[in-house]
């Protein structure tokens, strides 16, 4: 079992609204982005953090929104790579509906999210998966975490005990909370 969770990810960036896939790339917070930042440090607000510490993917997009959302709840935020959005290879900087176009066959509407693992070039779902895991095995205290959009959801899948490739199923979004906790999570907002 590991240790109380609240999860965010990053808030809206350039390229979120444009549709364009960043994974190790970065692109600046939106004036939407760093409201949705601002409101989810409001809602950390509301909890106990006693004892909990606040780690960031050392990804630009990731520590803008945490600087906003944890600086005046926490001393220190520490980053750690592990926490980084999954590499897509070839696919870092497009536009979605380019891939769509160029590579079809990585589409399929019953699974959305496969094509993050066939990126060519790209991390792929096992090595994301084995970097999260690793994260959270180390994590010996309590958290505030701030990363990005599929690795919340892995990150959300194994501290609950669920398959990963149960991630689709989980929600998503930017400018909410994720608290996570004895096998299930609730959405704060």
């Amino acid at each position: 079992m590991y240790p109380p969770l609240y999860i965010l990810r990053h808030g809206q960036t350039e390229w979120n609204a444009a549709d364009r896939m960043q994974g190790r790339l970065n692109s600046p917070l939106t004036a939407v982005g760093k409201a949705q930042a601002i409101a989810q440090g409001m809602i950390l607000q509301r909890q106990d953090l006693n004892g909990f510490n606040a780690i960031a993917s050392p990804q630009v997009r990731a520590l803008h929104t945490a600087a906003l959302a944890l600086e005046a709840l926490f001393q220190t935020i520490e980053t750690d790579a592990r926490l980084c959005e999954i590499d897509v290879g070839n696919f870092n900087g497009e536009l979605r509906d380019k891939i769509k176009i160029s590579h079809p066959d990585l589409f399929d509407d019953t699974r959305p999210f496969d094509w993050y693992d066939k990126a060519p070039g790209g991390e792929g779902f096992a090595g994301l998966e084995a970097r999260c895991r690793s994260f959270l095995d180390a994590l010996e205290t309590p958290a505030v975490l701030v990363t990005h959009g599929i690795t919340s959801r892995f990150l959300r899948c194994i501290a609950m005990g669920r398959d990963v490739q149960d991630m689709a199923d989980l929600p998503g979004g930017q400018g909410i909370v994720y608290h996570v906790q004895n096998g299930h999570h609730d959405i704060l907002d």
